[in-house]
């Protein structure tokens, strides 16, 4: 459609990214999908419709490369009214004693550099369309988790929300952080039991677009019922 508001989004190809794209695409929303893999981004651009999605591939961790993307976006659509930035990355066992240090560079590339890479591109057309930023956090930005620089870079990601919204206090453009409990994602090597399936959070990210104008919502924690004994 070509007068719908089009949302761009990060980590797209595969878990909550792909799921959040097909939930926008029921709710009328162009799609700029933004990952590594072109290959699983084409096929779920062929799964929405050519004229609805367009894929970018992306790596997040590299600045010029989001230049590109938002420029690709503006290229494709002509606007760009809501950002997810939601790729991200886990880490390594072993904790502050014994983690692979290279982990940690990559979890502080991709999860905050990531983030405001994203945040920095496309900004200035965000305030433009008076749209909104959606960012994905996690609970482990908000518990403390033994030994963990995957939570140490949740926390980081949650101080980014925080202060994006009050820099963009005024213009009309909202902020809303997502932060989900343990997602069965492509994260984990075997599924976990009792977590969360992507969609529940995309019903999330959709449910926090949909708002009207004067409805701001600025977190949405999301966990998985606790099992019954």
């Amino acid at each position: 459609m070509a007068d719908a508001k089009v949302l761009l989004i990060t980590g797209a190809s595969s878990g909550i990214g792909a799921a959040t794209a097909r939930a926008a695409s029921g709710e009328g929303w162009n799609l700029v999908l933004v990952a590594r893999s072109a290959d699983k981004l084409e096929a779920l651009v062929g799964e929405i419709g050519e004229d609805r999605a367009v894929a970018v591939a992306c790596d997040v961790t590299d600045y010029e490369d989001q230049r590109r993307m938002a420029k690709a976006a503006l290229e494709r659509f002509g606007r760009i009214d809501a950002v997810f930035a939601n790729a991200g990355t886990g880490g390594q066992p072993g904790g502050f004693s014994a983690a692979p240090p290279e982990s940690w560079r990559k979890m502080v590339d991709v999860n905050i550099l990531g983030v405001a890479y994203t945040l920095q591109v496309t900004l200035e057309h965000l305030k433009t369309a008076r749209g909104h930023v959606v960012i994905t956090g996690s609970v482990a930005g908000r518990r403390v988790l033994a030994g963990s620089m995957y939570a140490a870079t949740k926390w980081a990601v949650s101080a980014i929300g925080y202060g994006l919204r009050e820099e963009l206090r005024g213009t009309g453009v909202r902020v809303t952080l997502i932060e989900p409990g343990m997602v069965d994602t492509p994260f984990f090597d075997a599924p976990p039991s009792d977590a969360l399936r992507p969609e529940d959070v995309a019903r999330s990210v959709v449910y926090a677009l949909s708002q009207p104008p004067h409805v701001d919502v600025h977190e949405l924690t999301i966990l998985p019922t606790a099992p019954v004994k």
